[in-house]
């Protein structure tokens, strides 16, 4: 009986071995022929688009107006200058000051020369008669006209050219320096002797007397044509020249 045990227990053994073979193999089999058919290809499409220059600078960005990014588009970021604008901006500040000093120091020559004119006692010459009295009647007719060294008509002048072309227009003939101005017709003693349209002149300047210790004479570029004290001849020397 045991040995009929044993038999079928072999028996059964047997055949489930071989059953289960006989599953496998045909799985084994195809698991070999499905790998064998497997073909490799590419997962990612190839890329033929240039790549730009990471670090080459932006000229320009394109952004969603209404695209949000946390509140830092609102920042008041400071724009900073190029050298040359921040030499323009120089120059321009400097042309600024040139102009405003310029106008300053204008200004404050106006008001010198208004207080000039001021402080002097005005000369009657209506009330005098004579060809002296006309001709320095005449010359105060160009005060304000400009300063220009070297020239001798109403466009400009200076010193000596303004007396030059008052006397011309007399009939007189003047050298043109104001040293040799000084040596013309016939001397006179002192200031108190003198009287308009008497020749007030040294070798650096020259003017026309209108009386009451005041001349008629161009200046300089700033203070032009106009009339002053005989203080303009800053204390030096001077010839009084009478030729009419």
């Amino acid at each position: 009986m045991t040995n009929v045990k044993n038999i079928i227990s072999t028996s059964v053994a047997v055949i489930a071995t071989g059953a289960m073979f006989a599953c496998v193999a045909p799985f084994a089999s195809a698991d070999s022929a499905q790998t064998s058919a497997v073909v490799s290809s590419r997962s990612f499409p190839k890329t033929s688009s240039v790549k730009k220059n990471l670090f080459a600078e932006s000229t320009s960005t394109s952004v969603d107006e209404h695209s949000k990014w946390g509140g830092i588009e609102t920042l008041d970021v400071p724009q900073t200058e190029s050298q040359a604008e921040k030499e323009a901006a120089a120059a321009a500040a400097q042309k600024a000051a040139d102009e405003a000093a310029a106008a300053q120091s204008a200004a404050a020559a106006a008001a010198s020369r208004s207080e000039q004119r001021v402080s002097i006692p005005q000369v009657d010459l209506g009330k005098m008669t004579g060809t002296g009295a006309e001709l320095a009647s005449f010359s105060l007719k160009f005060q304000g006209y400009p300063y220009v060294a070297g020239g001798n008509t109403p466009a400009g002048w200076d010193c000596s050219g303004f007396v030059q072309y008052v006397f011309s227009q007399f009939g007189i003939s003047l050298p043109r320096t104001s040293g040799a101005q000084a040596t013309v017709g016939t001397p006179i003693a002192s200031l108190a002797d003198a009287k308009p349209g008497d020749i007030l002149a040294n070798g650096t300047h020259a003017a026309i007397y209108i009386g009451n210790g005041q001349v008629m004479n161009a200046m300089n570029p700033v203070q032009g044509t106009a009339v002053s004290g005989v203080s303009v001849f800053g204390g030096a020397g001077y010839s009084i020249r009478r030729v009419m």
